[in-house]
């Protein structure tokens, strides 16, 4: 499959293979497979930590690893007891044994009210819908600056009309959750392109399985199945699951066989139904060898990390236009 339209054509993707499609409802995921080598850098559940929340808007993360280097996930965001909950709109790089205040975070809560528990807390990726008007805050020191948008997000699914995101990533967290038993984690798996319906809505790939496996239920849960879920909303009569008519078990292995080859094939005709996609890249931050960078396009924006062409973390989604 050839997905270099929807990466800059600088890195190289040969050394990348791909899984099995797998579907859940009207999200479809399609595991990525990548060198699994670098231990240089700390996965961001175990190896961040939310130090502290300064007010509104300012948001600290800590990297208590002695040598990895944290890649911050682009739109990570917490939901915690007797805080307000935060977003970043950026992503970034913390060295070792170093901390990094975000103040251009944005606060997801437009009040107080609604908190978890301690015990609930955990930090997610920010919906779908939200994260282009995210990645073009960045840098703006605003705190109110996504309540907007969060507002809208609510309205669609007859949610108060409010700045408060947990209401869809706390209300809707049973339905949410469901994706993350219904649509497997691989072993070695370093990425992942995402598609809802027939559409391409994203490519996730992480520096190692390791990180991997920490972002997946906050990407494959929070991030894109809040769009998935809304899509389903609309739909109102799903289509019944046919079984196989197989009379023996090489009859069901060979349809089986039959039934991948084909979600294969549908996969391959969504892609070639993206649009091919110029981009404009501008540098952000380094750090070392390693450059942060933001690209944008007319129906994807993102982010990505590259060492020397190499392409270690990519974070890249599709526009709101694009999805409608």
């Amino acid at each position: 499959m050839d997905y270099h339209q929807l990466i800059p054509t600088q890195f190289d993707l040969s050394t990348y293979r791909f899984g099995m499609p797998q579907q859940s409802g009207t999200l479809t995921v399609l595991p990525m497979f990548g060198a699994d080598n670098d231990s240089r850098f700390v996965s961001p559940l175990s190896g961040l930590k939310l130090t502290q929340v300064r007010g509104y808007g300012n948001m600290e993360l800590s990297n208590p690893s002695e040598t990895g280097i944290a890649i911050v996930p682009l739109h990570m965001g917490y939901i915690q007891d007797r805080a307000q909950n935060h977003a970043l709109c950026r992503s970034a790089f913390i060295a070792g044994g170093q901390k990094l205040m975000f103040e251009d975070a944005c606060c997801v809560q437009a009040s107080q009210g609604g908190y978890l528990e301690g015990r609930e807390q955990w930090f997610f990726i920010l919906p779908l819908q939200l994260r282009e008007e995210a990645l073009e805050l960045r840098g703006k020191d605003d705190y109110s600056k996504l309540w907007d948008g969060i507002t809208r997000l609510n309205e669609q699914f007859g949610l108060p009309n409010r700045g408060h995101l947990e209401q869809i990533l706390s209300r809707k967290r049973a339905f949410l959750t469901q994706y993350q038993s219904r649509l497997e984690l691989l072993p070695h798996q370093t990425g992942a392109v995402f598609f809802i319906q027939d559409k391409l809505v994203g490519v996730e790939i992480a520096p190692s399985a390791a990180y991997f496996q920490e972002l997946w239920m906050p990407l494959v849960c929070f991030c894109y199945g809040v769009a998935a879920m809304y899509k389903e909303k609309d739909i109102k009569v799903q289509k019944p699951l046919v079984p196989f008519s197989a009379n023996n078990l090489q009859e069901l292995r060979e349809q089986l066989n039959q039934s991948r080859l084909e979600r294969q094939e549908q996969v391959r005709n969504w892609l070639a139904q993206t649009p091919k996609q110029k981009f404009r890249i501008k540098e952000e931050e380094r750090f070392m060898s390693l450059r942060l960078q933001t690209v944008t396009g007319k129906n994807f924006a993102g982010q990505f990390v590259e060492e020397d062409g190499r392409l270690l973390y990519a974070s890249l989604f599709a526009k709101p236009g694009y999805l409608n």
